[in-house]
C-alpha cells in the first residue's frame, strides 16, 4: 500500500517530466510540515517558521481570482486535521485548495488549476 510520502514523490516525478514544456511546474513545491522527526530537528524547524496545518504542496501562481493553490496529500482513511481545516478556512477566499488521495489526483488538480490539459488527461 502506498503512503502519502510515496504519492507525493510520484507527483513530483510526474511534474518533472513536464517541466520543459510547462516551466511553471518547476516552481511547484512541497512544504515540509508533516512527518516524524527527531525532537531537536522539529524544534529547529518550528523556530524557522514551519507551522502545523499548512498543506503539503504549493502552486505559487495566480490564476483568475486565485492567488495560488495548495494541495494536501492524503491516503484513505486519513482525514484533514483540525490545524489543516483551520488553514484551509484562513485561505479559502484567496487560494484554491485540493485534497488529493493519489499522485494521479494531484496531477489532475495541478493541471486543472494551471490549465494544463496534458496533466488532467494522465491515467
Amino acid at each position: 500500500m502506498s503512503s502519502e510520502h510515496d504519492e507525493q514523490v510520484a507527483l513530483f516525478n510526474i511534474l518533472r517530466m513536464y517541466e520543459d514544456k510547462y516551466p511553471e511546474l518547476k516552481w511547484v513545491f512541497a512544504i515540509p510540515n508533516g512527518g516524524h522527526r527527531h525532537i531537536s530537528v522539529a524544534r529547529k524547524m518550528k523556530a524557522e517558521g514551519v507551522k502545523a496545518g499548512v498543506l503539503d504542496v504549493c502552486v505559487p501562481f495566480p490564476v483568475d481570482e486565485w492567488a495560488g493553490a495548495y494541495l494536501e496529500m492524503k491516503i484513505k482513511p486519513n482525514r484533514l486535521t483540525e490545524n489543516q481545516r483551520a488553514f484551509i478556512k484562513a485561505i479559502e477566499g484567496t487560494h484554491k485548495v485540493y485534497v488529493c488521495f493519489s499522485a494521479l489526483d494531484a496531477c489532475h488538480a495541478v493541471g486543472e488549476y494551471l490549465g494544463i490539459d496534458e496533466l488532467t488527461e494522465i491515467e
